[in-house]
């Protein structure tokens, strides 16, 4: 069995934020983590390897610096890692993305795709729908749980307070949500692997049947009018009061705001 994993490099906010002039993220600028949801479907490709012993390779699309994802992801079991970069990929929404991910993805052999629900840094869960859309294979979102039977997966959906149970046969996609499972740590031995290792990198003439009017941030149908940090809040109004004051006070503003 032939598993591969689709993660992302996504800022990590507590660093905050930074934007390019043109609203895009500054990814170079931020720190950085692997995506949740993507790190639950990687723990669940690697309990296939540990259970069939599937071969697990790891893709992710970003900049020269995503490789360190792929290193860790290696560092926790994966087999292999590829690395989707080239300048006129870059400033990519979803659409542009899954092209992108989906002509890399013609060029492996696979009998499971899986990508996590969706993206901290956008929260669209659009990626893995689409890429299952433009390679023509089923697609099953929201995984809390999956096993294999035979050659085909079945997959618990989650659907608010219950969930349905889907069968596809493979190949196939899965979206995975972050509850799916508890990722495992890097081992000391998997980090030292993972730090002699090959990463595969592939350029935009290495992906297959995607048109160049599909790409990047021109192949974009969607583009950011607007983008900021996170508002600040103003130092507010301090009063200095004794007890009996503070209560009329504070019930006085909540009357204000119509609150009460």
């Amino acid at each position: 069995m032939k598993v591969v994993v689709c993660i992302k490099q996504v800022p990590d906010t507590k660093g905050g934020v930074k934007f390019n002039p043109d609203g895009t993220l500054d990814r170079a600028a931020m720190m950085t983590i692997m995506n949740p949801d993507d790190k639950a479907g990687l723990e669940a490709a690697l309990r296939l390897k540990d259970q069939y012993g599937a071969e697990v390779t790891v893709l992710t699309m970003g900049l020269p610096k995503a490789e360190d994802v792929l290193r860790e992801a290696m560092a926790m079991g994966a087999d292999k890692g590829v690395l989707v970069t080239d300048r006129v990929l870059g400033g990519a929404d979803t659409w542009a993305t899954s092209q992108t991910l989906a002509g890399a993805l013609r060029n492996m052999e696979y009998d499971l795709i899986i990508t996590g629900r969706q993206a901290i840094d956008g929260d669209t869960a659009q990626v893995g729908p689409q890429i299952s859309e433009h390679l023509d294979i089923p697609v099953i979102s929201y995984a809390q749980n999956l096993k294999i039977e035979g050659d085909s997966v079945i997959v618990e959906r989650q659907f608010d307070d219950r969930y349905h149970v889907l069968k596809a046969k493979m190949p196939c996609l899965i979206t995975a949500l972050a509850e799916l499972n508890e990722p495992r740590y890097m081992t000391p031995g998997g980090i030292f692997d993972a730090c002699k290792a090959e990463i595969t990198v592939w350029g935009r003439a290495d992906l297959k049947d995607v048109d160049d009017s599909n790409l990047g941030l021109k192949g974009s149908p969607t583009q950011i009018a607007k983008a900021s940090d996170k508002v600040r809040k103003g130092a507010g109004e301090k009063v200095n009061l004794d007890p009996t004051e503070s209560v009329d006070y504070i019930v006085g503003k909540l009357k204000e705001k119509h609150v009460i």
